[in-house]
């Protein structure tokens, strides 16, 4: 009889894994309290790097199913996903995916499912990057200024490379205008170079 499995993860120590949790157990799964993993972990991490998803590697025989709520839970980007999903299939493994209405995906049909939602998410991601640097140029062209704005104004800029030249310290000018001395040094650069 195979064995069900569930593993839910959360980014972060101040989320809770309990509306995972709930999802599966509403979905019709009764897992036994030893066979849930759950982690906090970010979804960066691969999921073969995770200390709970390896220990649950560990675990898993022929037969086995694994629940999860969605696919980012077993990973952030499609490559990690697939290996992880490949993983578990060389083991003999099903991944229930709620989400995607339960499909096996290691089955011929979760491998579509799964290309085609990251085909959508690839998509997407480079449909913001072109519109973000559209948005980008237009401003340029705009003669916008880019960037974070500058923390002296042509004034103190002056006033700074005037006290360099007298021979006053990096720090202590930081110190007066209060900015970093990197700020300071950029200053010094910009009256050497003109």
């Amino acid at each position: 009889m195979p064995r069900t499995f569930a593993y839910v993860r959360v980014s972060t120590a101040g989320q809770t894994t309990d509306n995972q949790l709930g999802e599966i157990r509403a979905a019709g799964f009764s897992i036994e309290p030893r066979r849930a993993v759950t982690e906090t972990v970010s979804g960066s991490v691969a999921a073969i790097r995770r200390r709970g998803f390896a220990r649950l590697l560990d675990r898993l025989e022929p037969g086995d199913v694994l629940v999860v709520t969605k696919l980012d839970r077993l990973g952030r980007n499609a490559m990690d996903v697939g290996s992880t999903v490949a993983k578990l299939a060389d083991l003999g493994v099903r991944v229930h995916c709620l989400a995607l209405g339960g499909v096996d995906l290691a089955s011929s049909t979760g491998r579509l499912t799964m290309n085609v939602i990251n085909a959508v998410a690839e998509f997407e991601r480079d449909l913001s990057i072109e519109r973000t640097q559209a948005g980008l140029n237009r401003a340029r062209a705009e003669g916008k200024r880019l960037g974070r704005p500058a923390s002296l104004n042509a004034e103190q800029q002056a006033m700074v490379a005037r006290q360099l030249e007298e021979g006053m310290a990096v720090s202590a000018l930081a110190r007066e205008f209060k900015t970093s001395r990197q700020t300071i040094l950029r200053v010094k650069g910009a009256t050497l170079a003109a």
